[in-house]
């Protein structure tokens, strides 16, 4: 299986995952102020905080933050699930290094091998008319064109 297929089911099998486990989510009578949710719950909350997000826009009972809290602890915690949830995200979205450089070789290629189709080209337009081109390409498209058809056409009656 190569890498992108691995992050989605990957990322597929978190969903389900927390889909599973939303009885958890924040707003639900389980918290009361005698029972407030702590620095755990926060974490779990904020892992969770875009799914309950989502659920929320069809449902307003479920809400994204739990509103019995034990206060900072919890604060705390929500902040790191949602922090554990972004960098995980961005990790799956991120290249490598090598992946970079990869990229950057075939970029590097390329403008390469253009340079040289363009010189080619314009050698090859300017074979028969000894006229110098000044690099525009409306003017190289325009003579390889005519050329283009001349050969084609020569081509189609050699026949």
């Amino acid at each position: 299986m190569n890498t992108l297929n691995s992050r989605f089911f990957n990322a597929f099998i978190l969903l389900v995952l927390a889909l599973s486990l939303i009885s958890c989510a924040a707003g639900d009578s389980q918290f009361t102020q005698n029972d407030p949710a702590g620095f755990w719950f926060g974490i779990w909350h904020g892992t969770i905080a875009f799914i309950s997000l989502v659920i929320h826009l069809f449902n307003e009972q479920v809400t994204v933050y739990e509103i019995n809290n034990a206060g900072g602890w919890y604060d705390f915690g929500f902040l790191l699930g949602v922090v554990f949830v972004w960098c995980s995200c961005s990790r799956l979205t991120s290249k490598s290094a090598e992946e970079k450089k990869r990229e950057k070789e075939w970029e590097e290629i390329s403008v390469k091998v253009e340079n040289k189709i363009m010189r080619k080209l314009n050698k090859w337009a300017n074979e028969e008319d000894n006229a110098t081109i000044d690099n525009d390409m409306d003017d190289l498209g325009e003579k390889v064109e005519i050329k283009l058809k001349r050969k084609i056409r020569e081509w189609a009656e050699k026949d």
